[in-house]
C-alpha cells in the first residue's frame, strides 16, 4: 500500500511494508539552508545534505532561520522518495542553534565516526626570463634661442629614431612618449629671473622581444646623438604558462598542508570542498638604472646588459573534508 504525504512543501512518496526498518538515531550539526523547491529545509553538515520531514515544528523558532548552525538528533528515514532527493530525509527529534565554530568546521556524528573541515592556503612564487624590453631614450639639446634648441634637437632626434629602426629590425615599436621645450631660468636675489636660454627635449619609447639587441640599440641610439637612457625595463608579455605553473604550484602546496592536518588528526582527506584563488602578482619588470648614452660614443666596446629575472607569485586557498576515526 503506497501513501502520498506533503512535507515542507516537499512531494515524498512512503514506500510502507512489514519489512520497513527504523533508521538508527544519529546527531547531525551544520547549517540550515532552504530547498530548491519552496516550503522546504536542509540541514547541510560535513557528509552532505539532510532534509528535514518535520520542519514546520521549528519554524517559529526565532533562531531558524538560513545559515544558523543547528545540532539535531533525529531518524534518517531511507524509506521516503522525495521528488528531488535533495538530502537523506530526517526526521527531528529535537533541535537547538549552537555557536559557529570559528574554523568554519561543520561536523557530522554517526557510526562512521567524524567529519571536519579545514581551511588551508598555499603560496608560490616561480621565477621566468622576461621576453621584453623597453628603452626610453632622450635627446636633450640647448640654445640661447628657442629655435636653436628645437632645430637641433628635431635634427639629432630625427638620426636617432633611424638608428633604433635599423638596429632593432622587424617587430620593434619606436614611438614618441614625450616632448618639451622649456626657458632656462637665472634667480637672483630680489631680481627677477633671467632667462639664459632653452632646452628642448625630445623622447622616444622603444619595445623589443630581442634581448640580446638591447646593448646595441643604446650604443645605436647614442652615436646618433641621444644622450639621455632614463631606464630599461624587462618584462613578460607571455606570462599565461608561468602564471599557470605558479596557480599549479600553490594548489599543489594547499593540498599537501590539508593532507599534513588530516595525518595528525590520525584520518585522511575525503575530498575538496571548495578552491578559491586569492591573489596573482604579476611579474614586476626588472629595471636597469638610467645612463647617460653620450659618454658611450668614445669607446667602442658594446653596452654589457645583463637579463634578469622575473618574480611571478600565486596564492590558493581551499577548504577540504577531513575524516577522523574516533
Amino acid at each position: 500500500m503506497k501513501r502520498i504525504l506533503l512535507i515542507a512543501g516537499t512531494l515524498a512518496i512512503v514506500l510502507a511494508g512489514a519489512t520497513a526498518m527504523s533508521a538508527k538515531e544519529i546527531t547531525v550539526q551544520g547549517r540550515l539552508q532552504k530547498t530548491v523547491e519552496s516550503g522546504g529545509w536542509l540541514i547541510v553538515a560535513g557528509k552532505g545534505k539532510y532534509l528535514i520531514l518535520n520542519a514546520r515544528n521549528f519554524q517559529n523558532e526565532s533562531w531558524f532561520k538560513e545559515s544558523t548552525q543547528v545540532e539535531a538528533v533525529g531518524n534518517t528515514k531511507p524509506d521516503v522518495v522525495t521528488t528531488y532527493m535533495e538530502g537523506t530525509p530526517f526526521e527531528v527529534t529535537r533541535m537547538h542553534p549552537v555557536e559557529q565554530k570559528q574554523t568554519g568546521a561543520e561536523v557530522t556524528r554517526g557510526d562512521s565516526g567524524r567529519v571536519t573541515r579545514v581551511m588551508v592556503s598555499g603560496d608560490s612564487l616561480i621565477q621566468a626570463r622576461p621576453d621584453t624590453a623597453t628603452l626610453t631614450i632622450s635627446v636633450v639639446t640647448q640654445g640661447k634661442r628657442a629655435i636653436d634648441a628645437q632645430q637641433e634637437n628635431a635634427s639629432k632626434s630625427d638620426a636617432v629614431v633611424r638608428a633604433l629602426k635599423s638596429s632593432a629590425g622587424p617587430g620593434a615599436e619606436v614611438k614618441t612618449s614625450g616632448y618639451s621645450l622649456q626657458p632656462q631660468r637665472v634667480y637672483r636675489e630680489n631680481q627677477p629671473p633671467t632667462i639664459t636660454g632653452y632646452e628642448a627635449r625630445n623622447s622616444v619609447t622603444m619595445t623589443t622581444n630581442d634581448l640580446t639587441k638591447v646593448g646595441t640599440l643604446i650604443d645605436a641610439a647614442g652615436q646618433a646623438g641621444a644622450n639621455d637612457v632614463s631606464g630599461i625595463s624587462f618584462t613578460l608579455k607571455q606570462d599565461r604558462p608561468a602564471r599557470d605553473q605558479a596557480l599549479k604550484e600553490a594548489t599543489r602546496e594547499a593540498i599537501s598542508k590539508a593532507q599534513v592536518i588530516a595525518g595528525a588528526l590520525g584520518g585522511r582527506v575525503v575530498r575538496i570542498v571548495e578552491v578559491q584563488e586569492e591573489g596573482f602578482e604579476r611579474p614586476r619588470p626588472v629595471y636597469e638604472s638610467s645612463m647617460n648614452a653620450g659618454l658611450m660614443k668614445t669607446s667602442s666596446a658594446q653596452t654589457p646588459i645583463e637579463v634578469g629575472s622575473l618574480d611571478i607569485s600565486s596564492r590558493v586557498q581551499l577548504v577540504a573534508e577531513i575524516e577522523v576515526n574516533l
